[in-house]
């Protein structure tokens, strides 16, 4: 264990689950009671002997006892209280990080009120510009969409019990085994197994519609076979599975409806993916393929995209695969989706550090670029970006374009097949969260200052950059 392993408040409520005394878990797990309540008030480290022996005595995976939850949690209070920085008594990092180790539930309800001030300072910003044009203001969809993705955030991208579930029925339909066509497997199941009516029939935007009066599933026959399998797939683990995404649900604590809306959604396309891509053959093949999503695509017939995402759930207790993280960005640098099994951090705020490949990776379509990145904590990736065209099927209608970036910590690189060529050990590129937390103070591309350091701006000289951060 390379850092020290601070996480009393994690050991504290599983021995007070268990209804433990501080004596009672001090035997179970052969400490004095005086060196466990140490660890609980986080004045003491966890060794490796007294992890393994905490895993075994509350019967947990080590998953349970991950820092990787407090690095998220301090990224993201990092990020909420960057703009209160400038008043007197500026929050500083340990500040941050003792309030994420030490008050997680606090921290978690702090960010939750943080959203709701940035919805209603996005709602008053649109008020005053529909003043402006004399029109009526709509209500931001921003909320729901940011609630959701911080439920998948914090459950590590990864969904247990639905995970096994959509294995089990790829079991079932034997997806991902060898020889197997993906689209007629799912096709016979529908019309055999659930009686409906499979139409590939649709154009335009639409992906799927089911008319459940005449049990009728309609498809966009100009869409590529990948996409025509994932929604069948879709239909599929809703019908099959939906006990279990509305067992998720009610154990998600997400507060309005819209949230609740969007995640249902959500855990169907999980289960979606699980279902096509099943766990245990798709990991297998990605450590035989050394990660290349060209080749993993081709075998498990899927999207790119699809493969990319699959990526970076890989985090089954037990059988973990490299911890990838997955962004998905529109060609103005919107990051339409985000997930992340590493410490890698995504902006909420603002753009992306335009330092990084995936801006690069727009104006080199279908070519993957390969670059060794380093965040300001230190840790290195190796950052994978590649552009791809969804295309509409029509002349008339325009075609989709985004770019896909996935990657891993530089420790890893060599499971990864665009490893090869590259200089692991040169130097790095030096990128950031965003512009607006950074606190890289010589970088030749800052957009604007960071909001929670002063700067000045000298008088008898001018940098690219016209001010100084201090």
């Amino acid at each position: 264990m390379a850092d020290k392993l601070f996480i009393g408040p994690k050991v504290k409520r599983l021995r007070q689950e268990r209804g433990w005394t501080l004596d009672a878990a001090s035997g179970l797990l052969g400490l004095s009671i005086s060196y466990l309540s140490q660890i609980e008030a986080n004045q003491r480290p966890v060794s490796a002997r007294v992890l393994l022996a905490m895993i075994k005595a509350f019967e947990v995976d080590a998953s349970a006892l991950d820092a990787d939850d407090d690095q998220r949690l301090i990224a993201d209070l990092r990020e909420a209280t960057a703009g209160l920085n400038d008043a007197p008594g500026a929050l500083s990092f340990t500040e941050l990080k003792h309030v994420a180790a030490t008050a997680p539930v606090f921290a978690h309800r702090f960010l939750e009120l943080h959203r709701a001030y940035a919805r209603l300072e996005d709602r008053l910003r649109q008020a005053d510009a529909a003043v402006a044009v004399d029109e009526t203001a709509a209500a931001s969809s921003l909320l729901p969409y940011e609630e959701v993705r911080d439920f998948f955030h914090y459950k590590n991208n990864y969904l247990h019990e639905l995970d096994l579930a959509a294995e089990a029925l790829a079991e079932r339909l034997n997806l991902g085994g060898a020889g197997v066509h993906l689209e007629a497997v799912l096709d016979t199941y529908l019309r055999e197994t659930m009686g409906l009516t499979v139409v590939r029939d649709g154009s335009g935007d639409l992906m799927r519609r089911y008319d459940a009066a005449t049990k009728t599933l309609v498809l966009n026959a100009a869409q590529p076979a990948a996409t025509r399998c994932f929604q069948m797939a879709f239909h599929i683990v809703s019908a099959e599975l939906g006990g279990l995404v509305d067992a998720e649900l009610a154990a998600s604590g997400l507060h309005s409806q819209a949230a609740r809306d969007v995640c249902r959604v959500g855990l169907r396309n999980y289960a979606a993916g699980a279902l096509v891509l099943p766990y245990r053959r798709f990991a297998g093949a990605a450590r035989e393929l050394r990660h290349d999503v060209e080749q993993l695509a081709r075998r498990f017939q899927s999207s790119l995209e699809q493969v990319c995402h699959r990526l970076s759930t890989l985090q089954r207790p037990g059988a973990r695969g490299i911890p990838f993280y997955f962004v998905r960005l529109d060609h103005a640098g919107n990051i339409t989706k985000r997930h992340s099994a590493t410490r890698f951090q995504f902006a909420r705020f603002g753009g992306a550090c335009p330092m990084w490949n995936v801006h690069d990776a727009i104006g080199h379509p279908d070519r993957f670029l390969v670059q060794v990145a380093e965040m300001p904590d230190g840790a290195r990736y190796l950052c994978v970006a590649r552009s791809v065209v969804k295309r509409s099927g029509a002349f008339l209608e325009p075609d989709r374009r985004y770019v896909l970036g996935f990657g891993c910590e530089l420790q890893y690189a060599d499971a990864l097949v665009y490893s090869e060529g590259v200089d692991i050990n040169g130097r790095p590129a030096r990128i950031g969260v965003s512009c607006r937390i950074c606190e890289r103070n010589d970088c030749p591309q800052r957009a604007f200052p960071p909001v929670d350091r002063p700067i000045w701006v000298p008088g008898d000289e001018r940098t690219v950059v016209p001010y100084r951060i201090s």
